[in-house]
């Protein structure tokens, strides 16, 4: 023995690698199984094993570590405006398009395929969350750009195109295409109608028509993206547009959209966010003039599920490295997870981790059948409740699961502190809490119909449950209200719709242990309120919680 070695190392564990984030995941797969997407089920098998390997770990810090760079200048001074990444990036962007996830719910019409890619995008999510901003914004501006046939005969290949092409070159000469997002500005924030930014017609302009676009963009995601849909306000003040806005112009010369600076960002660090000014920047105009943002809404709607799924998948890291931390440590004469309190924690962040999980699924379905009006009223209704309610709810339980490893959970090598930072991201990104809120208030308003029938449809569950009706029967009289006087309470009434739909759809769905305890836990004056691993339960019922969340 080296006589300066002070100690020997031990009861020191290294975070959970090398499992298949599916197989080791049992509430996902009955999820996938309830959506028939039994046919993707052997490809997402092999993705989560990919995913869950040390070396997909490593990608993902280095991705984070590293971040991007941009340079403006080339070495003799000629413009650029690059941004160069780590090769971690491009590997795991790459993994990501090799799934054909990009375009898997618009490239055939085998059902259950929404849920296929709701449980990639989640499953991708669990390992790295800056790659799924281009991911995102790309699989939600499909759905927009087929409504434009001209520009979506040129740009359809390269968006379903499963290659990944990280090269900076015209749309017309890549493989595969990125799309990102332009809306924000300085004054304006979530008032997109504050915006400034003016689109110029070439010509005779009109849908389909080329415009010059001069303003700038607060936040412009990804600056690297093949193309962006901005927001602009039109020369002759009819109001809003949304333009296609490609970073290079159909001559073969650079768009004129000028990277000011990348963002320095709180988390999110492995993903790129600029601002940017448009000098004369050319585009196409999609959709009606002046409709620019019923235009963007189409797309909005989408990337906000997707908030709804990455937080999930964010508290679903947090809550299994918790887990798999606390049955190895020990304290006090025991393992961890043998402390009856550490036990009434972990049982806690199970539930609310599956609760989250369920409730995206579901959400993915909707759209899915969004023809029916039950369907809808899920989707419009509750997607913007759900991402008020998880990515809220994410933050604050990511901090309780870096407390279960203690100040092995707080360094930075620790991946709990790379979720911390990621979590607050999807509650501010696609419209902050209370944009979510009193849009759910829109929904309801304007269609008292879909309302009634969602209320209907979680009534159902309700047998033999007496505090999951009176928590319905309490919000069905609140809805009756006109919205602007619900409105000081519209966080309270969407947060008890949002528990309301995860508590029945636990009910349905998962054990007994499970749904129980969430519905003691979440809703009524018995409920524990904010604090974590408050649970009234016994000790057989936080055991099969446990197994449920990570067998051993």
């Amino acid at each position: 023995m080296n006589p300066w070695e002070t100690h020997e190392v031990h009861n020191q564990f290294d975070e959970l690698r090398d499992v298949n984030l599916l197989g080791a995941d049992p509430a996902l797969q009955e999820a996938l199984a309830r959506a028939g997407a039994q046919a993707w089920v052997p490809q997402l098998h092999r993705y989560a094993h990919d995913l869950g390997s040390s070396a997909a770990w490593e990608l993902a810090h280095w991705a984070n570590t590293a971040g991007p760079q941009l340079q403006r200048f080339d070495a003799r001074g000629r413009l650029r405006e690059t941004v160069e990444f780590h090769p971690a990036w491009h590997a795991l962007l790459g993994m990501y398009r090799a799934q054909g996830l990009v375009s898997l719910p618009f490239d055939n019409a085998q059902p259950g395929r929404f849920s296929a890619w709701a449980a990639g995008f989640y499953l991708h999510g669990q390992v790295e969350q800056g790659t799924l901003c281009p991911a995102t914004m790309t699989t939600a501006a499909i759905g927009l750009l087929r409504q434009e046939p001209a520009l979506w005969a040129q740009l359809k290949p390269g968006l379903f195109s499963p290659s990944y092409d990280s090269r900076d070159l015209p749309c017309s000469q890549k493989t595969s295409l990125w799309i990102g997002m332009g809306m924000t500005e300085k004054q304006g924030g979530s008032d997109v109608r504050a915006n400034t930014t003016t689109a110029t017609p070439v010509a005779a302009g009109g849908r389909g028509g080329a415009y010059l676009l001069r303003g700038h963009k607060w936040f412009f995601s990804a600056p690297t993206s093949d193309a962006h849909l901005v927001v602009a306000q039109l020369a002759d003040g009819s109001g809003p547009a949304c333009l296609w806005v490609p970073r290079w112009r159909p001559d073969g010369t650079r768009n004129s959209i000028r990277i000011q600076q990348l963002k320095d960002k709180l988390g999110n660090r492995s993903n790129a966010s600029s601002e940017v000014e448009f000098q004369d920047a050319w585009g196409v105009l999609v959709g009606e003039e002046g409709r620019g943002i019923p235009t963007i809404i189409e797309m909005a709607a989408m990337t906000r599920l997707n908030c709804v799924l990455g937080s999930a998948a964010i508290l679903r890291t947090a809550t299994v490295q918790a887990l798999a931390y606390a049955r190895q440590r020990r304290a006090f004469g025991k393992v961890l997870v043998q402390q009856p309190l550490m036990r009434n924690v972990l049982a806690d962040l199970a539930l609310e981790s599956e609760a989250a999980m369920t409730l995206g699924m579901r959400l993915a379905q909707a759209f899915e059948h969004a023809a029916s009006p039950l369907e809808q009223a899920w989707k419009r209704m509750l997607t913007p409740a759900a991402k008020f309610w998880i990515c809220k709810r994410a933050t604050a339980l990511v901090a309780e699961a870096m407390e279960v490893m203690g100040g092995n959970g707080y360094v930075e090598r620790s991946v709990m502190a790379r979720l911390l930072r990621e979590a607050p991201v999807n509650s501010i990104w696609e419209g902050s809490g209370n944009i979510m809120c009193l849009d759910v208030l829109r929904a309801l308003a304007r269609d008292p119909e879909g309302a009634a029938c969602l209320l209907h449809d979680l009534q159902q569950h309700c047998e033999g449950v007496p505090v999951l009706h009176n928590t319905l029967q309490a919000l069905a009289a609140a809805l009756r209200q006109p919205a602007a006087q619900l409105e000081a309470q519209a966080r309270h009434w969407v947060q008890q719709l949002v528990l309301a739909a995860q508590a029945g759809l636990l009910l349905r769905h998962a054990p007994q242990a499970v749904a129980q305890a969430f519905v003691r836990s979440r809703l009524g004056s018995s409920s524990c309120g904010w604090v974590v691993g408050a649970l009234d339960v016994q000790g057989g019922d936080v055991e099969a919680i446990l197994q449920r969340a990570l067998p051993q």
